[in-house]
């Protein structure tokens, strides 16, 4: 009796796990469910996911020609210099100034004795006045203050145009350049992805190798070890690549946020010089179109100008004034003992009619002393002006020296391509020789994973000295101030 009430009290408990792990296992089925609706169902952030634009080298320019601050900054510069030139234009014209007072109505009180025997007696007069005034004053001589100002602002304003080219051409130089950075860094994340696809068929072939014992432990684990850094290699190369891909979204100044892709630029990686340029032609071509140059050799002129208005202090000054006036009363009245006498006057507009009045006169004035601070401001300026004079004989300078650089790194880029060629072509040969001998177990893993290596760094050579050959063309367009402009 006792082992039967042990069996049903076994067989009861055996039959309540089984319904606890049902109910588990239903609870976990529609879990399931719930999750697979959940995610089945489109979310908003799937729904707002940005589209990929594809831009071209020329989008990419005429996208940060618009954002660029650089190119807004140098615009409102221009413009400022614009309002400049109005304003020293309109120095030669006359003054003109107008004013009126309105009084509608004016008390004034006082005490008049006109008999000593007579005590004196108040007298209050109300009144209502208008008066008007036309002033104009011409200058005759300042000393040329006025014509070296007008000078000096139309060599400011001709600057800040060449300043505003200059702009431009940095902002599409910076932008090819950045380009040209994505493109190579995305080529290079190619060739190792492909890299990386041939390590692992090797891997996949030496491990086959292995079971069958064609192939040692010790090969298998040096080709394992050669598929991890590849794999490596294939992570800093998309590294690379995502960060200039950043930097050139930097300088387009859209949403970071944005994704996009760029189209080759072969049309732009065809257009070079088949040999190294003379760098004589490229050193007066500079000197005649670089816009900085042209702007600094203006802004030398604007501050010599500036000398000679400095100098016009030294000099009296004579205007030359013209005043006409008019005034009139709308009623007078005058109370005193009691009495109240009231005049009349014609209507305000005849009497500012007829009451007109000029005046013309010539004001000389002439400074004999201010404490020297008239000579402290043409020192000031000489200064300036040699200050000036230093800039521009550095920047040309600068010019000549980075031409000379740009056209030895491009010489050497012509070079760098022709011998990365050839590189290629021989290390391609090579590859294939080693691992067809490496197959077969007529090598060892050492000369083939040197064999890849070098075609490996051939392709990567290869597409660096191509796209360095296209950026030092950049650069040589940049130093001499031929960058086209859209």
């Amino acid at each position: 009796m006792t082992e039967r009430i042990e069996v049903i009290i076994f067989t009861s408990t055996m039959t309540t796990k089984r319904l606890e792990h049902s109910i588990l296992v239903l609870r976990l089925f529609l879990s399931l469910c719930i999750a697979a609706l959940v995610l089945a169902q489109p979310s908003a952030v799937t729904g707002t996911e940005v589209k990929e634009k594809t831009l071209s080298l020329a989008n990419s320019i005429e996208i940060a020609l618009n954002n660029a601050t650089a190119a807004k900054k140098a615009k409102y510069t221009l413009r400022l210099q614009g309002a400049d030139v109005l304003r020293s234009y309109g120095a030669f014209l006359p003054k003109i100034s107008f004013s009126t007072s309105f009084t509608p109505y004016s008390l004034s009180k006082s005490f008049v004795q006109y008999d000593p025997s007579i005590p004196p007696f108040k007298i209050k007069t109300e009144s209502e006045s208008l008066n008007l005034t036309l002033t104009t004053s011409l200058n005759l001589f300042n000393g040329f203050s006025d014509y070296a100002s007008l000078q000096s602002a139309l060599n400011k304003e001709k600057a800040a145009e060449y300043t505003l080219s200059r702009a431009l051409q940095t902002i599409v130089y910076d932008v090819t350049q950045y380009y040209f950075q994505v493109l190579l860094n995305r080529e290079l994340l190619d060739i190792a992805r492909e890299n990386l696809l041939s390590v692992k068929n090797q891997l996949t072939l030496t491990d086959r190798q292995f079971q069958i014992g064609l192939k040692s432990r010790t090969d298998l684990y040096q080709q394992q070890a050669a598929a991890a850094e590849s794999s490596l290699s294939v992570l800093q190369a998309e590294t690379r690549m995502k960060r200039s891909l950043l930097e050139l979204l930097r300088r387009l100044q859209i949403d970071p946020m944005s994704n996009i892709s760029l189209e080759p630029a072969k049309s732009e990686l065809n257009v070079l010089l088949s040999s190294k340029p003379d760098i004589d032609s490229l050193v007066t071509i500079a000197l005649e179109r670089r816009s900085d140059l042209k702007s600094k050799s203006l802004e030398t002129k604007a501050a010599e100008w500036q000398i000679t208005q400095s100098r016009a202090a030294w000099f009296p000054r004579l205007d030359l004034n013209v005043n006409a006036s008019s005034g009139g009363t709308g009623f007078l009245r005058q109370s005193y003992s009691g009495y109240s006498t009231e005049y009349s006057y014609p209507p305000l507009s005849d009497q500012l009619r007829n009451s007109i009045g000029y005046s013309v006169g010539v004001n000389l004035s002439w400074s004999i002393f201010d404490g020297f601070q008239r000579h402290y401001n043409v020192e000031s300026t000489k200064i300036n002006h040699l200050n000036q004079k230093l800039d521009y004989e550095d920047l040309k300078n600068n010019i000549i020296l980075d031409l000379q650089l740009a056209t030895n790194d491009y010489a050497a880029a012509l070079m760098q391509i022709e011998t990365s060629k050839v590189s290629l072509t021989a290390s391609s040969s090579a590859f294939e020789d080693i691992k067809r001998k490496y197959e077969l177990g007529a090598t060892g893993f050492v000369e083939l994973s040197a064999a890849r290596a070098s075609l490996f760094n051939a392709r990567s050579n290869l597409s660096q000295a191509t796209y360095n050959l296209a950026l030092q063309k950049s650069v040589l367009d940049f130093a001499t101030g031929t960058i086209a402009i859209p």
